[in-house]
């Protein structure tokens, strides 16, 4: 608290005390919201702990602006803006009996409006919506929502089923135990504008079973006559029984009573003055200098700049040069095709492939998938065995708005993925409960794995059909099909929500990679734990010394036992059907388990349960590995990529027999890239590259 000085307590709640304070180096004041975190039962810290996380994944004009936490005298400080007109519930008050214009109410109202369409994008219900926490700026002309204590951070269509919020603001399905989703804070959103309206709450009773009562026939007393016909249809759609049939947001906002407020409020509050001269910024530019709102120079139009700018073949305007080039081969694929971006500026740093599913996270923080497109693709004349290759489209992951996508993994047939605030979301086959949800349901569109939501995941790994988590307290959960002792958890047995793992001391997870069978996490120190299925000694735990031992199957993470594995500081692995590889932090790449089809890469065929380094040019070193069922990827740290192993299905990315070298595959005629990320599933690979001359290149 030295930074600093109380003034004086302006509330106390269940949690705690909440402070006026200023801050010393600006004089700004600030409220802080002190949470004492000793005596705290377990739901109260994760209710502190929710409340943090809530306020820093929102920024919002008409939201309560988070600063900062910190931990002092075995309290949780939260520091916030101070919203210096007190409540809307205050001001109501001091009106009496004086209605509010129809234009304040609108005005207010609208604000409010946006406020929760921004917290709805970002996946939260606010669960106590009410005018004691909508807040207002000095003027009182500016709404700013705030308390998210109890806010439920969840996906679109996630439900939560706990009651709470004010009893004279909760919804009929609240009163009949059924679920709460987003319908419930539209019917909070009524009450507010009732309130706003008629300056008195739309239900209010002597005692709790009254107000159900009242709350369940949904009679309340009509608004003044003196408002508009729509104001009083609005109010009455909010507060509609039946959450199917109260409007959504967007639909609220599409009505023309609320446009207008909308109108008004985007240019009254958000106007700027002007001068009465202003020169146009490309009115000073040759025309040939101007080309779609993009400004272009002699040196910006030259391949390599940091604007990435290159001249057509003409001559004539520039064009942008690509930032990615995302390539896949495999499953019929003979040689690497280029899968479409959304445009020439979306840069792809990290890709992942499953069984169907092809997905990228991108440089701004958004997931990008590619299908298959059922347009174009006509089918070959009958005969002809001449390849026909798919059609891929990109396109962006559905209800993400709002959430910055940081780390993606796909499995069979679902797909992980992780926001930048360490928050993990799942979707796709709910078979083997791999999504993390406590139930095997299946999901279209991304959902918040709500075990979770007190940890800070930092990485996730998906295999065939189970996933691990590591939070940035290297904390180890796992999920899903529990068979060959695959989580890790001492067990056989299969789970549908986030299980804890105990890893041996001293060790601390860095990484985890998940396979078909087994699981291999790298810890801090570069070393291998490993469980599951030891197949062909796919895991390392066959000791190969002077009293040789074979070990079928680990159900707990064991430290590796084969040599040379367990001398060697590693620094990333990669998992296949039935082998592994790793590379060390020297560049080293060593394989072990099943060397069927030569995907161990050793220049030979055959199975002996042992491990070697795989030799490549002069001079290579290797940066990252991918493996599929029979067959191996690597990348060099000059852009060089290598595959050896089974050649079926175009599984090396070119039409050669299997070979049991690393042989480079060949990109044709495309310019020098360096490897952003690497993905193998069964029997294809994802590649997701960018020009050497892109200005965040070393």
């Amino acid at each position: 608290m030295e930074k600093y000085e109380k003034i004086r307590v302006v509330g106390r709640g269940a949690y705690g005390t909440v402070h006026l304070c200023r801050k010393n180096t600006d004089n700004k004041l600030v409220i802080i919201k002190q949470i004492p975190v000793e005596q705290m039962t377990k739901e109260e810290r994760q209710a502190a702990i929710n409340e943090v996380k809530v306020l820093s994944m929102l920024d919002h004009p008409n939201i309560i602006e988070y600063y900062e936490n910190f931990l002092e005298d075995k309290a949780l400080m939260i520091v916030m803006e101070y919203a210096e007109g007190g409540t809307l519930f205050e001001y109501l008050q001091q009106k009496g009996n004086n209605l509010l214009e129809e234009e304040e109410i609108l005005h207010l109202f609208v604000q409010t409006l946006l406020a929760l369409h921004h917290v709805h994008a970002k996946q939260i219900l606010h669960r106590d919506l009410k005018t004691q926490n909508i807040l207002l700026n000095k003027q009182r002309n500016v709404v700013k929502i705030g308390d998210f204590g109890i806010s439920k951070v969840l996906s679109s269509k996630s439900k939560a089923y706990t009651v709470v919020g004010t009893p004279c603001y909760i919804s009929p399905e609240l009163c009949e135990g059924k679920p709460y989703n987003q319908k419930s804070d539209i019917w909070a959103l009524g009450c507010v504008l009732y309130e706003l309206s008629s300056l008195k709450r739309a239900f209010e009773a002597a005692n709790l079973p009254a107000l159900v009562l009242k709350i369940m026939r949904g009679t309340f007393s009509p608004i003044s006559e003196e408002y508009s016909e729509n104001l009083r249809i609005l109010i009455l759609s909010m507060l509609h029984l039946d959450p199917n049939k109260r409007p959504t947001i967007s639909q609220i906002m599409a009505e023309p009573i609320v446009i207008n407020s909308l109108m008004d409020l985007y240019t009254d509050i958000g106007k700027v003055a002007v001068p009465a001269k202003v020169q146009r910024p490309l009115s000073g530019l040759p025309t040939s200098s101007r080309h779609r709102g993009r400004l272009y120079s002699a040196k910006s139009s030259y391949k390599g700049s940091a604007s990435n700018i290159v001249l057509d073949s003409s001559g004539g305007l520039p064009k942008p040069q690509a930032l990615s080039t995302i390539y896949c081969w495999g499953n019929g694929l003979q040689s690497p095709v280029k899968l479409p971006v959304s445009h020439s500026d979306t840069q792809v740093i990290e890709v992942s492939t499953g069984r169907t599913q092809k997905a990228g996270v991108t440089k701004n923080g958004r997931l990008i998938i590619w299908e298959v497109s059922s347009v174009g693709n006509n089918t070959t004349l009958p005969g002809s065995v001449e390849q026909q290759i798919p059609t891929f489209v990109a396109r962006f992951l559905e209800g993400q708005s709002g959430v910055t996508i940081k780390h993606v993994s796909c499995g069979d047939l679902f797909t992980a993925c992780l926001t930048d605030r360490g928050i993990l979301m799942t979707y796709g086959s709910g078979a083997n409960g791999c999504l993390g949800h406590g139930t095997f349901h299946d999901v279209s569109q991304a959902k918040i794995v709500e075990e979770l939501l007190g940890f800070e995941v930092i990485l996730v790994s998906c295999g065939t059909s189970h996933v691990i988590a590591i939070t940035n307290d290297h904390e180890v959960f796992s999920w899903g099909r529990g068979d060959n002792g695959r989580l890790g958890l001492d067990t056989t047995e299969s789970h549908k929500s986030p299980q804890p793992v105990i890893i041996p001391d001293p060790y601390q997870a860095r990484s985890v990679h998940c396979g078909v069978d087994c699981s291999i996490i790298v810890t801090v120190d570069g070393t291998l734990l490993v469980c599951g299925n030891n197949r062909h000694n796919k895991l390392g735990l066959d000791d190969n010394g002077k009293t040789p031992r074979q070990v079928d199957e680990v159900h707990i993470f064991t430290s590796v036992v084969s040599e040379p594995l367990r001398q060697l500081h590693i620094k990333s692995v990669a998992i296949g059907t039935s082998h592994t590889a790793v590379v060390t932090d020297k560049g080293e790449c060593y394989t072990f388990g099943s060397n069927q089809f030569g995907q161990l890469g050793h220049g030979v065929v055959g199975q002996n349960r042992q491990m070697g380094k795989v030799l490549f040019p002069e001079g290579t070193k290797i940066l990252d590995v991918a493996c599929g069922d029979t067959y191996t990827v690597a990348i060099g740290s000059e852009g060089e990529v290598f595959s050896w192993g089974k050649a079926a299905r175009g599984r090396l990315g070119r039409s050669e027999e299997t070979n049991h070298l690393p042989i480079q595959v060949d990109f044709g005629d495309d310019e020098p890239f360096i490897v952003t990320s690497v993905s193998c599933s069964h029997v294809n690979t994802l590649l997701a590259t960018k020009p050497l001359s892109s200005p965040d290149c070393d």
